[in-house]
């Protein structure tokens, strides 16, 4: 856990952002069994940086990531990756964008029980076809402990330690972004404490772009940037400050 990752070799200008929202709705059912998600969002998030996603129950912050990382796609607005419009993009293109620019950590590990460790790091390149830069992997599996575990199968580690391999494989293609969705969920507090410095070492020290949805103010305050979402509209864009001042603004939100 000592040693610390190559930046990989991709753009980092800083003139635009890297994902921008603009109008964004997400409306479910219809008449009186409608439900507005989302309300008219506007967000960008710049390269290099680390952002939080806060808000009550039925908030809509998850339903926010999944159509900025083109899960889903929204009622209106638009949403642009590096500069992409991807609300245009038919299934198959959404897939490549998706495997080609973004990483992905969630709060269950989806970890294939058949593969090790490493096949299960280097399982999105395999399905993109493209060939491992060892060092590059190497790199991704030391600096999150895992290189005594490289041949354990998901069976034979701890919960901390298959978010560590899922937070490895997000890592492993280089991503312009990494979307984590309530990646401390169900882990302890040291694992979770563990998973929330490799995502802000990958910030810090490669660079990288991570933004977060989670319900934990101590998670939120890893962040350089802090939004939160009520009944569907952003009404909180700052930075954290401390797990304290996340505490008192979702009391003002509930």
């Amino acid at each position: 856990m000592e040693s610390t990752l190559a930046a990989p070799s991709q753009s980092q200008s800083s003139e635009s952002p890297i994902v921008k929202a603009v109008g964004v709705e997400r409306v479910y059912g219809e008449g009186q069994a409608e439900v507005r998600a989302l309300d008219g969002v506007d967000v960008t998030f710049e390269k290099g940086r680390f952002t939080s996603i806060m808000g009550p129950s039925g908030s809509g912050k998850s339903t926010l990531m999944h159509i900025l990382a083109g899960l889903d796609k929204p009622t209106a607005g638009t949403v642009e990756i590096e500069g992409t419009d991807i609300t245009g993009l038919d299934d198959g293109e959404l897939t490549q964008l998706r495997r080609d620019k973004l990483g992905f950590v969630f709060q269950f590990f989806n970890l294939l029980p058949v593969l090790t460790a490493e096949e299960n790091i280097l399982l999105p390149l395999s399905i993109a076809r493209k060939k491992p830069d060892q060092e590059w992997v190497d790199q991704v599996i030391d600096r999150v402990g895992l290189s005594d575990r490289r041949e354990h199968r998901p069976s034979e580690l701890s919960g901390g330690q298959q978010q560590r391999v899922a937070v490895a494989r997000a890592l492993v293609t280089k991503p312009a972004v990494l979307f984590a969705d309530e990646p401390t969920g169900n882990l302890d507090s040291k694992a979770s404490e563990d998973v929330l410095t490799m995502l802000r070492a990958a910030v810090d020290e490669v660079g990288q772009t991570v933004i977060m949805v989670t319900h934990e103010p101590d998670a939120a305050a890893h962040g350089d940037r802090l939004i939160a979402l009520r009944d569907g509209k952003l009404v909180h864009d700052a930075p954290p400050v401390s797990a304290d001042n996340v505490i008192e603004l979702l009391k003002t939100l509930a």
